[in-house]
């Protein structure tokens, strides 16, 4: 089994990503600076961000290397602190004030920075919601939270205002200069950051951002514009790791005016991003080579010691040098690991070669996908020895496991022909015949209606694979799998946070105009996976509000705009929730969907003989509508 969390150990060849990072950092006609490192989730954006840390620093943290001082902050960690933008102000300041080499050097300096942070913070509370009502309940005794907040502060001379006879006109003028303050201590803290790098001579400053896409929307906005503020300011880099899809989104929510969704408020979305991110990186997709790759050095890891495994990855980083493009598996690993050794990661890797193009193409070469994959697949194994399953293939388990993360509705599909059959689906050895030595485009005109939803080119690849299933009981196979028959491989722990972003944006009461720009230019163009896992995930809120009419016209909109795989889901929803739920005028919007190709059929038999208002609204005939 292999963990989820970030690492240094560079299984993917990431390292040459790192190092352009480390090249522009320690380039100094380039500074300030602030570098957007993008990529889906789970793409390995932590992992290089943590490469670049470590190359950063000095293994004595007393000592400065090459005059850089580094700071790794984690955005969602700070998810629930009261101000985001002042706990990364802060952090910057306190790595500063905390440093033994530099924190003498510059006292004065991070005093007033974090006295600075800490008005910040108070004026972020918002002084017109709490500071007025809280002075007036402190001065007749009756509370102590702002001598307390003051306290903590160390703003003796507030405290001091607060307590007197002129309290009231006190705050009443601090919330009058509110917006004034506020601007006067951006500008003054500046100028006081540009003296503490001065004074502090380091060579630059390096703030490494992660796991801002994690956070949510608020919280995204706050950390960017604590970003701002270090804008232009010498010697400093931002390195910002994010999936864009959830920042964009997050920038979106910030400046909404009426929930349109227009060319300006795109434009706004694109000045922000542009004038925030001087240099934009978007990591490549794993490509086949690379999956089979990762994989191999994965399986490896867990089959031999760490010395030996040790000898492996460096011949790997040599050998990556060399050739970028090749495989690095198990014939590369036979020079290496002494024979037994060889023969246990043989034994775990023998089906690697031929599946990598399916995993790659399924996952979408991405990492973390890839080793849940794996992990998974570990599981079950163990699973079936447990068990003491019988004849049991492995190569049977992986194969069965790329259709399910690849076409999560043909996994059930198939898993209900065999379940009727007691494991031995007539169904899908049709299939394996369709595509027997035959062109790509000659299978796919042989399914015909009744297969119409296999003819996809990843399917008749998948279908041509060994081993066949056409003389296999499936069986045991499905009953280790059962977990997900039920539950998708892309449920709930898979659904990275931009499909629950997008999710819930489609659960808002919006316009129809707002829908269909949402669908057509967010939803039509995921990946199958992030598609299949959007469409589970949105119907697992239908199930928590089935009345809601807005989740009904979401699916009847990514219908009508032919989202592969919408029909299938929005029926399967309406099997499973009460007619009474529906609303009438959902009724009216079913009816134009009777003669759909591919749910007309269902919903005329779903609302047959059904007499109440929304039944009838269904049943209303063209020519009274």
């Amino acid at each position: 089994m292999w963990s989820d969390n970030e690492t240094t150990e560079d299984l993917l060849g990431f390292r040459v990503h790192a190092d352009l990072i480390l090249n522009v950092i320690k380039d100094e006609a380039v500074l300030p600076t602030t570098i957007g490192v993008f990529g889906d989730w789970g793409s390995g954006k932590s992992s290089i961000l943590k490469i670049v840390h470590d190359e950063l620093v000095s293994d004595n943290p007393d000592i400065l290397k090459d005059d850089t001082l580094v700071l790794y902050f984690n955005g969602w960690v700070f998810e629930g602190y009261d101000d985001a933008k002042a706990a990364i102000l802060e952090s910057i300041v306190k790595a500063f004030d905390d440093h033994k080499t530099l924190g003498h050097k510059v006292k004065d300096e991070t005093t007033k920075l974090l006295k600075s942070v800490q008005w910040m913070r108070l004026l972020g509370l918002g002084f017109k919601n709490i500071a007025l009502p809280v002075a007036s309940a402190y001065a007749t005794g009756g509370l102590s939270l702002l001598g307390d907040m003051a306290q903590k502060m160390g703003a003796d001379k507030f405290l001091e205002k607060v307590q007197g006879s002129d309290s009231e006109e006190f705050l009443k003028s601090i919330i009058k200069k509110e917006e004034d303050d506020v601007s006067t201590l951006v500008r003054e803290f500046r100028n006081e950051f540009k003296s503490l790098l001065d004074k502090s001579s380091i060579k630059r400053l390096v703030i490494i951002i992660d796991d801002l896409d994690r956070c949510a929307p608020d919280r995204i906005i706050e950390n960017l514009e604590a970003i701002k503020l270090f804008l232009n300011v010498e010697k400093t880099a931002f390195v910002i790791g994010a999936d864009p899809r959830v920042v964009r989104h997050a920038i979106e929510y910030r400046y909404k005016t009426d929930n349109r969704v227009d060319n300006e408020n795109t434009r706004i979305v694109d000045d922000y991003l542009e004038k925030l991110i001087q240099i934009p990186y978007y990591l490549p997709k794993l490509s086949e080579p690379e999956v089979e790759t990762y994989m191999s050095m994965l399986i490896c890891k867990s089959a031999v010691s760490p010395v030996s495994f040790s000898s492996v990855l460096n011949e790997f980083h040599a050998y990556r040098i060399k050739d970028r493009y090749s495989a690095f598996g198990l014939s590369n690993f036979q020079s290496i690991l002494e024979p037994a050794e060889h023969e246990q990661v043989k034994q775990n890797i023998i089906t690697i070669p031929s599946l990598a193009p399916l995993i790659a193409q399924s996952l979408y070469g991405n990492p973390r996908q890839i080793k849940r994959f794996l992990n998974t697949y570990t599981l079950r194994k163990r699973l079936a020895g447990v068990a003491s399953m019988s004849e049991f293939n492995d190569a049977v388990l992986a194969k069965l496991m790329i259709l399910e993360y690849t076409e999560l509705r043909l996994f059930k599909n198939l898993f209900d022909w065999q379940l009727i059959q007691k494991g031995h689906p007539a169904e899908i050895g049709e299939l394996e015949d369709f595509c027997k030595d035959v062109s790509l485009e000659e299978a796919m005109g042989r399914f015909g209606e009744k297969y119409k939803d296999w003819a996809k080119p990843k399917i008749v690849t998948w279908l041509a694979l060994a081993p066949s299933f056409s003389d296999i009981d499936l069986s045991d196979y499905f009953w280790i799998s059962r977990d997900r028959v039920t539950a998708s491989i892309s449920g709930s722990s898979l659904v990275s946070p931009m499909i629950k972003t997008l999710a819930n944006k489609l659960n808002q009461d919006v316009s129809q105009g707002v829908v269909d720009k949402i669908i057509e230019s967010e939803v039509l163009p995921l990946t199958s996976i992030d598609r299949d896992a959007f469409l589970e995930y949105f119907q697992k809120m239908f199930f928590r509000n089935p009345d809601k009419d807005n989740l009904h016209k979401v699916f009847i909109t990514m219908i009508n705009k032919s989202v592969s795989g919408a029909a299938a889901s929005y029926t399967e929803v309406l099997q499973k929730v009460a007619k009474s739920t529906i609303s009438p005028a959902i009724g009216l919007v079913l009816n134009r969907l009777k003669d759909h190709p591919e749910v007309g059929g269902f919903l005329t038999e779903y609302f047959k003989g059904d007499g109440s208002k929304t039944g009838k609204a269904f049943n209303l005939n063209n020519s009274t509508k």
